[in-house]
């Protein structure tokens, strides 16, 4: 590359692994939705004014924002050899200016304003009549960057471009740095290890001994559709928390926080998963659909606002959990009884404690967690809503086991009470643990790993069947 023109760099998808429109976008919906959807309402058909709007309601930092790597090592070779290294994108021009200034880069930006979408022949125009035609070097990584390719001396291409190689090479000299993304990374983005906890939908199924194919056949339809309502939902509130993961000591490292994956990469893919969702639960029964309806929304609440109430955001936590026993019920049409919900409910309130715990007690400072109500100080008042969650949870069973449709099910009803030993050993373990730090983020997911844990439960499970009778109908015994 020539040392004595300027090096013009692209932002969004080249300079920085994210894109600022939709950083302001999401951003927007974190700080103030009715702002944001406001103003995409307002300015409807006006990019350049739009991207100001957001700009100004969301006030990303972009200090953090990932840039790219192997750009950023051609800055820094630019930059020793005392090439002027120019930022020019169709963003918004407060940004770029800012983003500029944070990573030392030329005083002189170019960007979107005062009605100006600066994106493809507009920018081409401007960069030529400040520079000239072939005056600059240009770094660009989709295919509106053409006409600034063709107006450039020398080309860098960003990651996967179709074409571009073949079509400037004749004409310019051309370097290719890595970029795009990978299908690994976007799975990873759904977070498909936290599918386990949809294994509570089969919970009906075992609390009323129905063990039959066509039932565990409903409810394994019923798992991928509340699956698919997940992962859409994780994307969203990993889209909503882009600061705040970047922010964290593990969470920077997630798909969209880190740039591995474009956000509008994962707006699709959360389209997607939304249509699946409720096309399956559609397919079931409208009970189902319902209940799945149900809990994106609050899903799409909890990730709105609800985690960032003091706990609101555990009881919505909760929530979120025991709909999936509701609707493993509505899914294969089964009878829940209203004491597991009262039961289950508790369990989770200690197990969202649990959860808000294991945080505190990794954080590396007293303040409060980024996007999140609570501050280490807090982990007394969690520790004592957790210990009563334990309480009334094992309250609520001891009373169930009193209860006619437990004296029909359970032949031996004093073994339902040997049964709440391990329960309750399970329970303060969980929280015990989480106290400790020794925890991973997500109690379930621990919960599924832990083989002391799952030792408890495996026994709860047995004794509970032998006091059914189930292991004499069965093998005789």
């Amino acid at each position: 590359m020539k040392k004595t023109k300027p090096l013009v760099l692209d932002v969004d998808g080249t300079f920085l692994r994210t894109d600022m429109l939709f950083e302001c976008l999401w951003g927007g919906l974190g700080r103030d939705p009715v702002a944001t959807c406001r103003a995409i309402w307002e300015t409807f058909g006006d990019k350049a004014a739009l991207k100001a709007q957001l700009a100004e309601i969301s006030q990303p930092r972009v200090d953090l924002m990932p840039v790219s790597a192997p750009v950023q090592a051609v800055v820094d070779a630019a930059k020793e050899q005392r090439v002027e290294v120019v930022l020019a994108s169709a963003s918004d021009m407060s940004l770029v200016r800012e983003l500029a200034q944070t990573h030392d880069l030329s005083p002189n930006v170019f960007a979107s304003e005062n009605g100006v979408n600066l994106r493809g022949s507009a920018k081409a125009d401007a960069l030529v009549a400040a520079y000239g035609e072939g005056g600059f070097h240009y770094a660009g990584n989709e295919l509106d960057d053409f006409a600034i390719w063709d107006k450039a001396d020398e080309t860098i291409i960003v990651g996967p471009v179709p074409g571009a190689k073949h079509k400037l090479i004749t004409e310019h000299s051309v370097t290719e740095l890595a970029g795009g993304w990978a299908w690994a990374d976007l799975v990873r983005a759904l977070r498909p290890h936290q599918y386990v906890k949809n294994i509570l939908l089969l919970l009906p199924l075992i609390a009323a001994h129905q063990f039959g194919l066509i039932p565990f056949l409903t409810i394994l339809l019923a798992i991928v559709a509340f699956s698919a309502a997940a992962s859409c939902i994780y994307i969203v509130n990993d889209l909503l928390d882009l600061e705040a993961d970047r922010l964290h000591v593990k969470k920077k490292h997630r798909p969209f926080a880190s740039g591995a994956v474009p956000i509008m990469v994962g707006m699709k893919a959360c389209l997607a998963l939304g249509i699946l969702a409720l096309g399956v639960a559609f397919c079931l029964n409208w009970a189902f659909f319902g209940i799945v309806a149900l809990y994106m929304a609050l899903s799409l609440s909890y990730s709105l606002k609800l985690k960032r109430l003091r706990w609101v955001d555990i009881a919505t936590l909760a929530a979120l959990y025991t709909i999936r026993v509701v609707a493993g019920a509505a899914a294969a049409e089964i009878y829940v009884s209203g004491f597991m919900l009262v039961f289950i409910y508790p369990v989770f309130i200690t197990l969202g404690c649990v959860k808000r715990l294991t945080e505190l007690t990794l954080a590396t400072s007293d303040e409060r967690l980024p996007g999140r109500g609570y501050g280490k100080p807090d982990r007394p008042d969690l520790m004592n809503v957790a210990c009563l969650g334990m309480f009334a949870a094992l309250f609520v069973f001891f009373l169930y086991s009193f209860t006619d449709q437990a004296i029909s099910l359970y032949k031996s009803q004093w073994l339902l009470w040997v049964a709440m030993i391990p329960i309750a050993g399970w329970l303060w373990r969980m929280v015990s643990l989480g106290y400790k730090g020794k925890q991973d983020h997500d109690p379930i997911v621990f919960a599924m790993k832990d083989r002391h844990g799952l030792s408890l439960l495996i026994f709860t499970i047995t004794i509970m069947f032998y006091a059914a009778g189930l292991f004499h109908q069965a093998f005789g015994f």
